[in-house]
């Protein structure tokens, strides 16, 4: 089979030990459902769902995944294969049963058909009640859409998750049902060493993204342009798709934390910001870099994101296992304080606003993981080896508008902390110091757009007269 076939970059046995946790979770009386990924709707590249590859690693649309916890064994149900599927290249189906259990571990393969059949007589079903995660998907998101089209009285439908609750109670007579999203959430919370050895490639990659786009950046050049160069690192270095919708905000568009439009020019003076990261085998990271378009950090800029950087460095000397996250801010903000105070800051407000960031507990942000914002909350509990979590310390000063911003993936180890995107710079000079060579855009620049006609010249009283 070839390589967009095989699991997500994991042995089958690691897929077997997630399984073997579920049974032990869900008792001897029970079993888990999970419906995977529906086909693709257009030509685009097809992504399971993340609760899905976490338990099988299988790339393949319409399939459902079924542990039975009275014998402890696992079947993966899948369409046949269709006639008219060869056109596409390899694909899997229910006739593959060989190669399939020796992708997932699956002690047996089905079609379809054969789902109802099994279910009969089953008591307690857990499945995921949550939006499952597909390609760029987020849980809060999910969640976001979800209220937003339930609140159209044009567009309020059931969820899919919803409907598929709704047909397991109709064809299952007495079915009690169970949300198997709590349990799917904390087992994905704390990393396994081969989860962490993936997302370090997708750290690294996201890294040199961001210094490539920092070599590329000269006053003029389009935010998107910025995003084709990510794009290109991302690609040649096998990443199929992107983690997340590209963040690349130059001046004043950096004030909305997620903006994404990416079609405005850099401009001699600003800030230019990226958060971007690659999909790779089905994990990605996360990461902020702000730099100075013309090559030069301003005293101004030096001030504010030079202050930031320096937080960002003691957060992360902070954090360690066996420690809960709020000591771990606190500390920081003890070793911060008194650097604030004796700063001469250009104006007050901007101490006004350092003094805030010490203050916000937001710093130690969110999971990453399948998804960038990734599932679980590990905010009430001592920090352990295999979390991986962002740390993004960020100021505003919103009597100017100003958000200021430094972000970096990174993996609690038995020792410390792994920064898993350290290879982007932090120190401003050695940001300067990689703008001054040349990028891709340099080597290669676009293709220039030619100038549009004008358009005729209409007076008051209609379009001119030929002349």
């Amino acid at each position: 089979m070839t390589s967009s076939l095989t699991p997500a970059g994991l042995p089958p046995e690691e897929f077997v030990a997630r399984r073997d946790r579920v049974y032990d979770a869900i008792g001897p009386e029970a079993v888990a459902l999970i419906q995977g990924a529906g086909p693709t709707r257009g030509f685009e590249l097809f992504r399971q769902t993340n609760e899905f590859l976490y338990l099988s690693g299988l790339a393949a649309p319409q399939a459902y995944l079924l542990l039975d916890g009275r014998s402890r064994r696992t079947a993966l149900y899948l369409p046949h294969r269709s006639p008219h599927a060869g056109s596409e290249g390899e694909s899997l189906g229910a006739e593959d049963v060989a190669p399939i259990q020796a992708l997932t571990g699956v002690e047996a393969v089905y079609g379809l058909e054969a789902l109802a059949e099994h279910l009969a007589g089953v008591r307690h079903l857990y499945t995921p009640h949550s939006p499952a995660e597909g390609r760029q998907g987020c849980r809060d998101e999910l969640l976001r859409a979800a209220k937003a089209i339930a609140a159209d009285p044009w567009d309020a439908a059931p969820s899919r998750e919803e409907r598929f609750i709704g047909l397991l109670c109709e064809r299952v007579p007495n079915l009690e049902i169970h949300d198997l999203s709590p349990l799917l959430d904390a087992m994905r919370l704390i990393k396994s060493p081969r989860e962490v050895a993936i997302m370090r490639r997708a750290g690294e990659l996201t890294a040199r993204a961001v210094v490539e786009a920092m070599r590329s950046t000269r006053p003029g050049v389009m935010e998107y342009e910025l995003g084709a160069v990510a794009d290109y690192v991302f690609r040649v270095n096998g990443a199929r798709m992107e983690g997340y919708r590209a963040i690349i905000a130059g001046g004043k568009n950096i004030w909305y934390a997620h903006y994404y439009r990416n079609d405005c020019p850099l401009l001699d003076g600003d800030l230019a910001l990226m958060d971007y990261a690659p999909d790779v085998c089905n994990y990605t990271s996360d990461i902020g870099r702000m730099w100075p378009v013309n090559g030069v950090y301003s005293p101004v800029q030096r001030e504010l994101y030079g202050f930031i950087v320096q937080y960002h460095k003691v957060v992360l000397g902070r954090i360690r296992p066996g420690v809960l996250p709020e000591q771990i801010l606190a500390e920081a903000a003890e070793e911060m304080r008194p650097i604030v105070e004796g700063t001469a800051f250009s104006k007050p407000i901007y101490q006004e606003a350092a003094r805030r960031t010490l203050d916000w507990r937001g710093h130690l942000s969110h999971p990453v993981g399948m998804a960038v914002h990734d599932v679980g909350s590990y905010f009430d509990r001592p920090l352990e080896p295999g979390l991986v979590i962002s740390i993004d310390p960020s100021l505003w000063v919103p009597e100017e508008r100003l958000y200021i911003r430094v972000e970096d993936t990174v993996a609690v180890t038995e020792e410390g902390v792994e920064v898993l995107t350290a290879l982007a710079p932090l120190d401003l000079d050695d940001v300067e110091a990689v703008m001054r060579e040349d990028g891709l855009l340099q080597q290669f620049p676009p293709v220039a757009h030619p100038k549009p006609h004008p358009p005729p010249h209409h007076g008051p009283s209609g379009p001119a007269s030929p002349s």
